[in-house]
């Protein structure tokens, strides 16, 4: 199974396709079997780098508390660890947070953002739908179909990542966002509001949204292939782009 050494922490990471790179990064309390649909829908254009945040999947899990910046540190010592300086990135739930974070403190390294079922500021608390509790629960219990030889997921490390996620404020950041960007949002998400994403979309001054049925991350289950297809479209110029070799390398 591949992991590399990145600061305190060994993360595990999966490649999937050929094509120009980009950063898949997952959200709270799943690891990422829980995004394989997409992540096989983007491998068709995309050399999709998709990886286990810090507190679950086969990464590492320290009982330390966990921060968004954090967990953006995670993700950009992993691109260096693969010698992947630029990519595509695109980021769900809180991981739309931690992509949100290194557009803001890495420009350098992003090219396009995407950002599904985020904003840019939590609420203090958590707040999930019924569904979207069910599924994280399955998943740390690991009855959920893929499970496997993944471990469970610590409750002191789902509660370290909820406590991230929750107490993040990117709102006055925003304007540092060089990246063209794209908002995926459901019309029903209870857990991220859409006027949430609407003020992201405003704070972002090169960004543009979507509303899709459903609520939290659910769309992108019932709706992938029009998620995939939406996103294809918004990456559609890096046919014109040079790219770095080093993750096709891998």
């Amino acid at each position: 199974m591949p992991s590399v050494r990145v600061g305190d922490i060994a993360v595990y990471y999966e490649i999937h396709g050929e094509g120009p790179p980009l950063v898949l990064i997952g959200g709270l309390g799943v690891d990422l079997t829980v995004f394989a649909p997409l992540t096989e829908l983007l491998a068709r254009n995309f050399r999709v780098l998709t990886f286990d945040n810090r507190g679950a999947g086969r990464t590492d899990k320290p009982d330390i508390p966990y921060s968004i910046p954090m967990m953006a540190d995670d993700t950009v010592g992993l691109m260096d660890a693969l010698g992947l300086s630029r990519a595509h990135m695109v980021g769900l739930s809180m991981g739309g947070r931690i992509a949100i974070e290194i557009a803001a403190e890495y420009p350098s390294r992003v090219d396009r953002l995407v950002l599904l079922s985020t904003a840019a500021t939590g609420t203090g608390r958590l707040r999930m739908s019924l569904p979207a509790r069910a599924l994280g629960l399955a998943k740390r219990l690991r009855g959920a179909p893929g499970a496997g030889e993944i471990p469970r997921q610590p409750h002191y490390a789902y509660h370290h990542q909820v406590a991230a996620g929750t107490t993040y404020n990117a709102t006055e950041r925003l304007d540092e966002i060089e990246a063209p960007t794209l908002i995926l949002h459901g019309r029903r998400d209870r857990g991220v509001k859409p006027a949430a994403a609407l003020a992201t979309r405003v704070g972002i001054r090169d960004s543009e949204i979507e509303f899709f049925r459903g609520g939290h991350m659910f769309f992108m289950l019932t709706q992938r292939n029009e998620v995939a297809a939406r996103i294809e479209d918004f990456l559609q110029d890096w046919r014109d782009r040079r790219w770095p070799s080093s993750l096709a390398q891998i």
